[in-house]
């Protein structure tokens, strides 16, 4: 597990302890503490809808909780609603952080949000109605994330289902960037950057991207007093990653930055065959990958760190550091 997650579940562990501490004698959080133990991270994994479903038949507007497993410690949300009629009412995406089987946590715009299962059923909530005030942000017309879902064992109905595949909201800086993907045929998605809080209007910047995206971070890269936005994907059997990054220039526009591959570097192709992560430290970002010889793997893992420089036509990533580590 990285130090951030680690840091960031000793955060949550803390604020729910003190939370607790204070509803020791809440009827509800006795049902939440006994009834629940039964539940373990195999059985939480699956499809939770709201009540409405039951009518969608009818017309009805509904919203899908898709949880997965990413490790022992921690799990995925996808929620999405219908949108074969309408705009979509929610869409969201989050990871969240093991406090014991029934209770995961995380936090969202710095609001501590609690995941608490039943044996048939999610509910998403804050913290305290401040924290849950976070979870209308994410969806439109007065609604909201929170409330409870119930699990369904059959097949969902997903040609109603918005397609979205990737959703994240970030925020640096007083500007925003909503990331979202959806698929268009076969492996491609469209990738759309939509930035908030730019002096110049309509600025969205949309790709089509071969494979899927994985994650969105944010952070001022170059120190100029403005954010970037670093998007990471992947693509075939190999998952073979890539970046599209976006620089804001003095809040007023955004503009794509430069991120080289791979192949265009013989030293440090040699040994590639994908399997990518990345991640911003500090204002670097981070790239590794496994080395392999001859189709196997060796051990071994190539740890590229790039800082961000002003380029002849726009920013780019250039390598700062090239070390590598045991992958054990």
């Amino acid at each position: 597990m990285s130090f951030v997650k680690s840091i960031l579940i000793i955060t949550i562990i803390g604020c729910l302890w003190a939370g607790c501490k204070d509803k020791s004698d809440s009827t509800e959080f006795e049902e939440v503490t006994t009834k629940n133990l039964p539940v373990t991270a195999a059985t939480i994994v699956g499809r939770y809808v709201s009540d409405s479903y039951e009518l969608r038949g009818e017309g009805y507007d509904w919203v899908s909780v898709n949880i997965g497993k990413i490790s022992e410690d921690e799990i995925f949300l996808k929620v999405r609603s219908r949108a074969d009629r309408k705009k979509p009412t929610c869409t969201f995406d989050v990871n969240a952080f093991r406090v014991n089987d029934s209770l995961y946590a995380t936090t969202v715009q710095g609001k501590l949000i609690n995941i608490k299962f039943s044996a048939h059923s999610v509910t998403i909530l804050g913290e305290s109605s401040e924290d849950e005030a976070a979870l209308y942000f994410y969806c439109n017309g007065g609604a909201t994330v929170a409330g409870t879902y119930h699990k369904i064992y059959d097949a969902i109905d997903t040609a109603q289902l918005d397609k979205t595949t990737f959703s994240k909201d970030l925020q640096l800086q007083d500007i925003g960037f909503s990331v979202s993907a959806k698929p268009i045929n076969g492996t491609q998605q469209d990738l759309v950057i939509f930035p908030y809080g730019l002096e110049l209007p309509d600025q969205a910047i949309t790709r089509t991207i071969d494979g899927i995206v994985v994650d969105a971070e944010i952070e001022d890269l170059d120190s100029d007093g403005f954010p970037e936005i670093v998007v990471y994907t992947q693509s075939g059997p190999h998952k073979k990653g890539d970046v599209i990054a976006c620089s804001v220039l003095k809040k007023r526009s955004m503009i794509l930055m430069y991120f080289p591959p791979i192949a265009e570097n013989v030293k440090i192709s040699k040994g590639y065959e994908g399997y990518d992560t990345f991640s911003l430290v500090e204002t670097n970002l981070i790239h590794r990958f496994p080395l392999y010889e001859k189709g196997q793997a060796t051990g071994k893992m190539r740890q590229i760190s790039y800082q961000l420089q002003n380029g002849e036509s726009t920013k780019v990533f250039r390598i700062n550091d090239v070390i590598e580590i045991d992958s054990n």
